[in-house]
């Protein structure tokens, strides 16, 4: 898919997420993704991306950075580890300000495990990259 049009899918998906409280039904997500706000690491322009999550107890979500297995991570993983304070919009809490933790070792396994169970995809994923597909815990903020 393009830049142009994977920045067009994106967006459909954003505002359809935002015009039903969390839930897409366009593409096969129903209620499992999270729009993570992140700024550019070299730009600081500030983006929105829809990414799978699985929440790992109330205060934590996790995401993986699958880029659908091709050999680079995504740029928002790079933006994330640039800036790990950020928000996220979920569809049961609304706007969670987060920290963002890139998970190693034993920790990291354990989570990719998890969306391997989940969703056969994130297999395939794997299957397709020799790159180590990093997963991300973000966690909720306190004042």
């Amino acid at each position: 898919m393009a830049e142009n049009q994977y920045a067009q899918w994106n967006q459909k998906i954003i505002d359809e997420f935002r015009a039903n409280s969390g839930t897409v039904n366009s593409a096969p997500f129903g209620r499992s993704l999270v729009l993570v706000h992140h700024t550019g690491a070299k730009s600081g322009t500030e983006r929105i991306t829809p990414v799978m999550y699985i929440r790992q107890d109330p205060d934590t979500w996790l995401i993986a950075a699958s880029k659908a297995g091709t050999p680079e991570n995504p740029a928002w993983y790079h933006n994330l580890l640039a800036h790990p304070d950020t928000t996220i919009e979920t569809p049961d809490d609304g706007v969670v300000a987060v920290h963002v933790v890139d998970l190693k070792g034993e920790e990291r396994d354990a989570a990719w495990d998890r969306f391997t169970t989940i969703s056969p995809g994130f297999r395939a994923y794997q299957e397709r990259t020799t790159r180590i597909i990093p997963v991300l815990a973000l966690g909720r903020r306190t004042s």
